[in-house]
């Protein structure tokens, strides 16, 4: 297996442990226990959480080695904004969406994405919800044929459901609390989008940022 390989792939799992709160917000570790855990050399784990590090996941300990990125609600409002700012400046250059290069196999993919992402967001089920969230955002964001925006979209958007994940699953209750609050129009929109509805697809965005952070407000992080 190639190091950059590896590297990714260090950079994915602790990603999805951080997505699953399985590493709590205050959580302290090291490339040394890093490394044992999923029994690898230490330098492909200190590349991955340099990574880590840039997309804002984690953050450096002086002598400590790394710990999670605590994100403040002011954080993620500012987050959110900057979704705001990106896609209501992708529909205004891109008024026509019809005249998009996509073809209905684009589609088939974005649909199955949003038909998982629909039901696990209905049933509270947020590990099978944050999966299939973001590969619809991608699948989604990847129709512009800039993966520059694409790339600075999809942090942004792993960096939310760090904030909102720790938050989402604390106290009891599990998927039956979380039933019914979380955002479920994903299927919505890709009808908006591949219909070229540009007034519909504006609306269940903002739709979306705006129930993203009412959520949060919910939660009690305002």
């Amino acid at each position: 297996m190639q190091r950059s390989t590896l590297r990714e792939q260090l950079a994915e799992a602790l990603r999805e442990e951080i997505l699953a709160g399985r590493l709590a917000p205050d959580a302290e570790f090291t490339v040394r226990e890093i490394a044992e855990q999923y029994g690898v050399s230490a330098t492909p784990v200190r590349e991955a959480l340099v990574d880590l590090s840039a997309q804002g996941l984690l953050e450096v300990e002086q002598h400590r080695g790394y710990r999670i990125k605590q994100l403040t609600f002011t954080d993620f409002r500012q987050m959110v904004e900057a979704l705001a700012l990106v896609g209501d400046g992708v529909l205004h250059r891109h008024p026509a969406l019809v005249q998009w290069p996509v073809g209905p196999e684009e589609f088939t993919s974005i649909r199955r994405r949003a038909v998982a992402a629909r039901q696990a967001a209905l049933a509270g089920d947020l590990d099978i919800l944050i999966a299939y969230d973001l590969r619809y955002w991608r699948e989604l964001d990847a129709l512009l044929e800039n993966p520059h925006i694409g790339e600075f979209l999809d942090r942004l958007r792993v960096r939310c459901w760090a904030f909102l994940v720790p938050r989402l699953r604390g106290g009891p209750g599990g998927g039956e609390r979380l039933a019914g609050r979380l955002w479920a129009g994903h299927l919505t929109l890709a009808d908006a989008v591949e219909t070229g509805n540009v007034d519909e697809t504006g609306r269940l965005l903002s739709e979306y940022r705006s129930h993203i952070l009412a959520l949060a407000a919910e939660l009690g992080v305002s």
